[in-house]
């Protein structure tokens, strides 16, 4: 935006100056400098804080603690490039496993703690990993990966944390501290450090190459975007994620603290808040469900990230928790892409995501690819500097989405004339749960492959609580009789494939589907068919039928 129109906010060119300045800062080359110099200037300041296990560590300690799991790993063959499976728990192991590889120039590959043997296996196998660092409790999954999968990481590349007797323990790794570290090869900025697995329409993940460019582009657009400090910020969902990930380089950018816990938690969210003096947070909109307490407004907040929440009790969740709640737009293929300035309290309740991220550009296109009118809907296209390099072994989905730099996201979008993007749809088949993406492909070849269905069809279903819940339409081949017991018996399949999120909810069974042109299921009929799609919907949750 060069222009800004007239009666545009007046806190607007200060924004945009802003985030110019934060495009002008140098980077450093990897994470390994980002760490080595935030330990020097604040060598004694906690990094982090488990809190509910007490487990914290200094900057310096860090530092040290990093460079000997980066030694061990490299004199066990974990070198520059090779792909190692991280499936761990919030836990400090994961982010210090995740940083010694960074250091290596090593690549992660997080794993989702809720996947079952099928989905562990594709991730392992589609990732070409060569190595597998592992949570005990998780054994059993990796055992029935290799048995029926094809999973075959040697037992002596493979490390466990909490120690089976059969494998070499993670603790063993890391039981050590080293003043200094040199990788055997250097690790450069465009250098692979994550293959981050994140549902698309395509049914199953795909990996998405992330450098060590693209966390430091994250780190430091989110530190530095609103041109405040922040001394203690909050991570209550997964590592896996990458959401604490960039929340734990946007801390140590800060010199902060990080406070992590041990899975989220509505009922305690904001008891975690006030205990820890937190300034800065990912605060779910469902807590406004939350009975109301005197203190609800009594912390430290000072920007509160917020996805999705309905217009209409916006201005009431800042009212009543007392802090500035602001929307912000991102995807895993892209880092922080739009965000709402903290100033901007004159779009509380607008719906909008805001404005363009530091180091990104974006614009909306029409089906044929024509930028639109202000005003007008139009498909989000952004680039800019530490975006993914593409997707792991799928070069068809990587010139899909970019096929000339310009990365498509299929949401719909509009823009005013001040340059505020609001979302106001998908193209994606994709639902979203709880913040989880779930592919409808993915489910829906789980149940085509239940011996009794001929054919399904997976959309989401608006929820109070959950943004999306999952619904099936299920046809059920010839002679097959529609019963409850034959429900049963298809989530019980389900829940033996499909992560715990993805299981639907509802069920429905038809005769048939209804039709496009071109013979697909016309998914858009079925969502218009009912004004409350749970309407004559069996619900596994009550077991009884809407």
């Amino acid at each position: 935006m060069n222009e800004l129109s007239l009666g545009a906010p007046s806190y607007l060119p200060a924004v945009l100056e802003r985030i110019r300045s934060v495009e002008k800062m140098p980077l450093p080359s990897n994470l390994a400098e980002l760490i080595d110099a935030a330990a020097k200037a604040a060598p004694d300041r906690d990094v982090w804080n488990f809190f509910e296990t007490g487990e914290r560590e200094t900057y310096d300690g860090l530092r040290r603690r990093v460079n000997y799991l980066a030694a061990q790993l490299q004199k066990h063959g974990v070198t520059k490039g090779r792909h190692v499976g991280v499936m761990l728990p919030n836990i400090p192991a994961m982010p210090l496993t995740w940083l010694a590889l960074a250091k290596v120039g090593a690549v992660m590959v997080p794993v989702n703690t809720a996947y079952k043997e099928r989905e562990l296996a594709y991730v392992l196998l589609n990732s070409e990993a060569e190595f597998l660092i592992i949570h005990d409790d998780y054994l059993p999954r990796l055992e029935g990966a290799r048995e029926h999968h094809g999973v075959a990481i040697p037992q002596e590349m493979t490390y466990v944390f909490g120690g089976s007797s059969a494998y070499t323990r993670w603790e063993e790794l890391a039981d050590g501290r080293l003043e200094s570290f040199e990788p055997a090869a250097k690790v450069q900025p465009n250098d692979l450090l994550n293959i981050q697995y994140t549902s698309g329409t395509t049914g199953f993940p795909k990996g998405c190459m992330l450098t060590q460019q693209y966390w430091l582009v994250s780190g430091h657009s989110n530190a530095h975007r609103d041109g405040r400090r922040y001394e203690n910020l909050l991570a209550s969902t997964p590592f896996f994620y990458m959401d604490p990930q960039w929340l734990l380089l946007m801390t140590i950018i800060q010199r902060g603290t990080l406070f992590v816990a041990q899975r989220q938690s509505t009922s305690r969210f904001m008891t975690w808040v006030r205990e820890h003096k937190i300034n800065f947070c990912l605060l779910p909109w469902i807590l406004y469900k939350e009975p109301q307490q005197p203190d609800d407004d009594r912390n430290s907040i000072v920007r509160a990230n917020i996805y999705g929440v309905p217009r209409a009790i916006h201005a009431e969740i800042e009212q009543r928790f007392g802090l500035k709640a602001r929307e912000a737009f991102g995807m895993t293929e892209l880092g922080p892409t739009l965000f709402m300035p903290i100033e901007a309290s004159d779009m509380v309740g607008s719906g909008s995501c805001g404005l363009p991220a530091p180091f990104r550009e974006c614009r909306l296109v029409d089906e044929y690819g024509n930028e639109v009118d202000v005003g007008e809907p139009g498909e989000l296209l952004v680039r800019g500097k530490g975006m993914l390099l593409g997707y792991y072994r799928n070069p068809e989905a990587t010139a899909e989405s970019m096929p000339d730099g310009w990365f498509r996201t299929g949401d719909l979008f509009r823009k005013d004339h001040n340059g505020f993007y609001t979302i106001i749809g998908r193209r994606k088949d994709m639902v979203r749960r709880s913040g989880e993406n779930i592919a409808a492909r993915e489910v829906e070849a789980v149940l085509n492959a239940f011996p009794y269905v001929s054919e399904s069809a997976i959309i989401g279903v608006p929820d109070e609580r959950r943004g999306e819940e999952v619904k099936a339409y299920i046809v059920v081949k010839q002679g097959v009789e529609e019963t409850d017991g034959l429900l049963v018996e298809i989530v019980r399949h389900c829940e033996e494939q499909l992560a715990a999120f993805k299981v639907p909810r509802f069920y429905e069974f038809r005769k048939e589907f209804p039709r496009t042109g071109s013979a697909k299921i016309a998914k858009h009929l079925l969502r218009s068919e009912d004004k409350d799609l749970r309407s004559g919907a069996f619900d596994r949750v009550t077991g009884s039928w809407g």
